[in-house]
């Protein structure tokens, strides 16, 4: 926070904690432990491409109250979306 202050005033003006969708049920513990050590604004999901289903993202979203912002969905930069939380859902339950 201080060095990007010192290079643009009022900076960051957000931090965001990238989530691998495959991590398991350890990821609650990693964001808190992220969220004490600086001031997270928001979750990004990654590798939500492949056959991990991401659903710790709904309790880090819950208990730590952060939004999700995007989900990355492919390797390229025009692969990480906005997240749809029904579209997110939907793909969960249609296993």
């Amino acid at each position: 926070h201080r060095v990007v202050g010192k290079a643009m005033p009022g900076a960051p003006h957000a931090v965001w904690l990238v989530m691998d969708a495959t991590t398991g049920q350890n990821a609650l513990q990693q964001a808190r432990a992220f969220k004490d050590a600086v001031k997270v604004t928001g979750i990004i999901l990654a590798k939500l491409d492949s056959s991990a289903r991401g659903g710790m993202v709904f309790a880090i979203q819950n208990e730590l109250d952060l939004p999700i912002l995007f989900a990355g969905l492919g390797e390229k930069p025009e692969d990480l979306q906005p997240f749809d939380p029904d579209k997110f859902i939907e793909g969960i339950l249609s296993v």
